[in-house]
């Protein structure tokens, strides 16, 4: 009997592989699919390549002024001219080198926490300093520099000072409030329970003017705040209701064989949390947490009804500007640009994080 090699196996045909395989499955699998495939398409047909032309096309990058643009398309030369508006706010102009040193510091803080292996202590310490470091740069009055008050702080730099001390407080706070929340103690449980309800069903500008308004008063006599310091306290108390929340749902999604492991083991009420059922609860709710902070770095746009002006406030005033006049569109542009890429890249980071936690395939 004639015995024939084995011949190559055949590769699927095309339409049930690479791109055409993906279209067929996700966009013409139906006709209700197909109906909003054409649909979409037609939105983008209508949007984007106008949207080009006048960005990029038809667009102006080079001069020094207004009369630079002429046409129809955007003016860039309004955001580089204000580049620094945008950016530091009225931070003196000849003292910029202290925002700039301390964004250079953020960077180079973190490519040392990423790249440079070990070292551990170190970091910690390093990223406990900065804060420290952060304040004394910027605002001064200390080690020969001029004083800058916090009033003249603005554009990115104050979006991040506020988003940035609203993460790092409000974290601790919610933790506290969610284990508030679940103790057997009644008062301490009806007094989390009442604060995070009462704050999670009152808008932020109110807190904002809350805080602005209301907290002076319960201030001792001589002793007063600066504006972005009573924003800072109402924004963080605003957002740690939240946080416990969502930690209080991680406390429910851990099974309740690991309370009683922990019992078994002999821990106290705090080694049990610390050690056991804290770090499974925060893993757990790593996406509703980012989606937290993601919302509380665009509420920070709210700051500007009590007289700060951060990112976006900016934009009204350079495009008030007699000199620019009618630029506000560009600057829009510009802001919705660079909160894109701050949350873009948190949501990024929380991926990369749930991924390295993951312990359920390993």
């Amino acid at each position: 009997m004639a015995v024939y090699p084995p011949q190559p196996a055949k590769e699927p045909p095309l339409t049930a592989r690479g791109p055409i395989a993906w279209i067929r499955h996700n966009l013409l699998s139906s006709p209700y699919n197909i109906a909003f495939t054409i649909l979409g398409l037609a939105i983008l047909y209508w949007t984007v390549p106008p949207f080009i032309k006048w960005a990029i096309i038809d667009a102006h990058f080079a001069g020094d002024s207004k009369s630079a643009c002429t046409g129809g398309g955007a003016c860039w030369v309004f955001i580089k001219e204000k580049l620094d508006m945008f950016l530091f706010g009225f931070y003196p102009h000849d003292q910029l080198w202290r925002p700039k040193s301390v964004f250079a510091a953020v960077l180079a803080l973190g490519a040392f926490a990423k790249f440079v292996p070990g070292l551990h202590r170190l970091k910690l310490t390093l990223i406990v300093l900065f804060p420290v470091f952060a304040y004394l740069m910027l605002h001064g009055g200390h080690f020969g520099l001029p004083l800058v008050e916090t009033s003249k702080w603005g554009g990115l730099l104050l979006t991040l000072v506020i988003a940035s001390v609203g993460i790092v407080l409000s974290f601790p706070i919610g933790i506290l409030l969610a284990l508030g929340r679940q103790s057997k103690l009644p008062i301490i449980k009806s007094l989390s329970v009442f604060y995070i309800e009462f704050v999670r069903g009152v808008p932020l500008i109110t807190v904002l003017f809350m805080a602005s308004v209301v907290l002076p008063l319960f201030f001792p006599e001589g002793v007063n705040f600066d504006k972005l310091a009573r924003a800072l306290i109402g924004i963080t108390f605003f957002e740690a209701a939240y946080v416990a929340e969502n930690i209080r749902s991680g406390f429910q999604a851990i099974p309740k064989g690991q309370y009683e492991a922990a019992d078994a083991l002999g821990l106290g009420y705090w080694q049990k949390m610390a050690l056991v059922i804290l770090p499974q609860a925060i893993k757990v709710t790593i996406p509703n947490l980012v989606g937290t902070f993601i919302s509380l770095f665009k509420d920070t746009s709210l700051v500007m009804i009590i007289g700060l002006f951060d990112l976006l406030a900016m934009v009204n005033v350079t495009a008030n500007d007699r000199d620019w006049l009618g630029m506000d569109t560009e600057g829009y542009v510009f802001v919705a640009f660079i909160f894109w890429i701050f949350t873009f890249s948190m949501s990024m980071y929380s991926k990369r994080l749930e991924k390295r936690l993951d312990t359920n395939n390993k």
